[in-house]
């Protein structure tokens, strides 16, 4: 069954673009071990919560943005295998430098209840 990983970050405003080239240029990282698809989403229209929202949940700054990215995986085994792989056998200059702060980064895994594609 399909799987998610899923992930909420906070990038620089100002590092939109740096942030595009390192998705892209992470892409084939993930790709490689068994990735379907990867989704990167600029927050456009992201409001404050009350109690919780995007903003507090990465410590968003003035001038960053909130995202919401994710990866599909075929299932959990290849996900699992991936990232184990990739903190068996990291190469660092596999993947490119962050343009992010990625200790406020956070992440988790997601299968799907309802697929109505």
């Amino acid at each position: 069954m399909t799987y998610y990983s899923g992930f909420v970050l906070a990038v620089p405003t100002a590092n939109k673009q740096k942030f595009i080239d390192h998705a892209r240029e992470s892409w084939p990282v993930f790709k490689k071990r068994g990735a379907l698809r990867m989704i990167e989403n600029w927050g456009e229209d992201v409001p404050r919560g009350k109690q919780t929202d995007f903003y507090r949940a990465t410590n968003c700054k003035d001038d960053e943005t909130p995202l919401f990215s994710w990866i599909e995986w075929p299932d959990r085994e290849t996900a699992d295998k991936a990232f184990a792989a990739m903190a068996e056998d990291f190469d660092p200059d596999e993947m490119p430098e962050m343009p992010f702060d990625g200790a406020r980064m956070f992440w988790g895994g997601f299968t799907p209840v309802v697929d109505e594609s």
